[in-house]
């Protein structure tokens, strides 16, 4: 992953291939932000001037580069947009900064050393600048070039591996805020790129059992208890959900723990994912053009792996255990059938009426075992439904609940770290639709309100009085557009920043 550091350098000093500077958007056209005087200075005041000569507007997501002024070290001057220039003593917020940080690298791929003389006024925004670097640059290229990997390989291929480090300019590298906040985006955004690394890996490559595997390595290298239920332990315990989803793969199914926790700890968070490694649908088959993008179907799954590894990295006061559910989804003459009933690990049974929505079997399963240990709140994360991406767009995940103030404080945790979600509700009129003459429910419900009727049937599986929340991310889990600010093409890591944001909370003591 690209180095990050605290330079006390100043930018006409520093030894790098650019110098990032941030341009705001100004009623009269581009204005600098603070970070760059020096570099303005060396223009004779008139670097405004010289951006808007170029193009550069200050809008966000915009690069215009130009050479370096003399008696500067870095040849070169990378100017990104950071939208519309603030109100008077307002900042620029944290998003704007992660954003054109994120551009900012991705625009410097193949440079070795990068300055962010991006406007810092206090830690925070120094934390999100460097979150920011370290996401943009992130890039997965470990299947190509007969399979080499790493930086060094796709360097010598095409000389345009990501950047090699990014120094943060006009940050305190002595105080204790600024580092805090440095370490806390290194270790996060290492998290979620492997999380990223995940998502994108081939299903051939990322079954059940590989995915197990991942995350026994990353726990015994952070201090996570790692516990993996096979096929075998599964059967034994009565996880039909599991079971059910994984009985048509020649990969069987995986029940993955995660536990961390803190002597200091007053407060227990269980979160749950959604681990389908592939999903084809099953017998329900998915129709062409919907199978090539499914390997991305256990992004909720590695966003619960990576933000408990995150959270242990951070040393969080707060006890977190991660439920990995992980099948799947394939057609054969083993494979469960659209009519089939299943014993669920709670003991209620399912009619399959669609094993298509076989991600709220395997859900249930693991919400029932997180609730056994009584924990004080559960959130689960999965790419669940595709009403979601109808209901809200490719970039927002929906959240649910069965508490109107937790789910509130998701919403706002998400906002806080960049993630965009919506609240949406739980009618109870939906539930009706998941009755069935044969067994205790069924797996489907209206076919409007879709993404409702899955949340509906989660909250059948959570124990009484254990507050639960459900983050839908079908919509922000893959990319496959174009990449924008720090969002790669390709799997994003989405979940994770919320989950570690409100672990933080509640270490905090600031979640209810």
């Amino acid at each position: 992953m690209t180095a990050l550091t605290l330079s006390t350098s100043g930018a006409p000093a520093l030894r790098a291939d650019a110098i990032v500077i941030g341009v705001a958007k100004g009623a009269k056209g581009p204005v600098v932000a603070a970070g760059a005087e020096a570099l303005d200075q060396a223009y004779d005041g008139r670097l405004a001037g010289v951006l808007e000569t170029l193009g550069a507007s200050g809008a966000e997501g915009e690069v215009t580069k130009l050479p370096a002024p003399a008696g500067f070290k870095a040849p070169l001057v990378v100017a990104v947009g950071l939208g519309p220039r603030p109100e008077q003593d307002a900042g620029y917020g944290a998003e704007a900064l992660r954003r054109a940080a994120g551009v900012a690298a991705r625009a410097l791929t193949g440079a070795k050393k990068a300055g962010f003389a991006l406007p810092l006024a206090d830690a925070a925004d120094a934390g999100a600048v460097a979150e920011g670097a370290l996401l943009g640059a992130y890039s997965f290229d470990a299947y190509k070039e007969n399979g080499a990997t790493g930086a060094a390989a796709r360097t010598a291929r095409n000389g345009k591996g990501p950047l090699g480090e990014a120094a943060l300019l006009g940050g305190k590298s002595r105080d204790k805020a600024y580092r805090a906040a440095v370490e806390r985006a290194s270790a996060l955004a290492e998290e979620l790129n492997r999380a990223r690394d995940l998502v994108n890996t081939p299903p051939n490559d990322l079954d059940p059992e590989a995915f197990a595997a991942v995350a026994r390595a990353a726990g015994k290298e952070h201090g996570v208890k790692v516990q993996v239920l096979d096929e075998k332990a599964l059967a034994k315990g009565g996880y039909g959900g599991i079971l059910g989803v994984g009985a048509g793969s020649a990969a069987p199914p995986r029940l993955v723990k995660l536990t961390y926790t803190h002597p200091k700890a007053g407060k227990h968070l269980a979160f749950v994912g959604k681990g389908i490694t592939y999903d084809s649908g099953g017998i329900s088959l998915k129709p062409a053009g919907h199978n090539e993008t499914m390997k991305c179907d256990m992004s909720g799954a590695a966003a619960v792996f990576a933000a408990v590894v995150a959270v242990a990295r951070l040393g969080l006061e707060v006890n977190v255990t991660g439920w990995l559910a992980l099948a799947e989804n394939m057609p054969s003459g083993t494979a469960t059938r659209p009519g089939d009933v299943l014993r669920m690990y709670s003991g209620k049974t399912v009619e399959v009426l669609n094993t298509d929505a076989e991600g709220r079997l395997v859900l249930a399963d693991a919400l029932w075992a997180a609730s056994l240990e009584k924990p004080d709140a559960i959130v689960d994360v999965a790419t669940l439904t595709g009403a979601m991406v109808l209901a809200l767009g490719n970039r927002t995940f929906g959240v649910m609940a069965n508490d109107d103030a937790f789910r509130s404080s998701i919403v706002d945790a998400a906002e806080e770290v960049g993630e965009a979600s919506w609240p949406m509700p739980l009618p109870e009129h939906l539930r009706k639709g998941m009755d069935t003459p044969t067994a205790d429910l069924a797996n489907m419900g209206e076919r409007m309100g879709g993404g409702l009727v899955a949340g509906l049937f989660l909250r059948e599986f959570v124990g009484e009085g254990i507050t639960w929340a459900h983050l839908d991310i079908a919509g922000p889990a893959f990319n496959e557009s174009g990449p924008f600010g720090y969002t790669p093409k390709g799997g994003t890591g989405s979940g994770v920043r919320t989950l570690v944001r409100l672990a933080e909370l509640t270490a905090a003591g600031d979640l209810d």
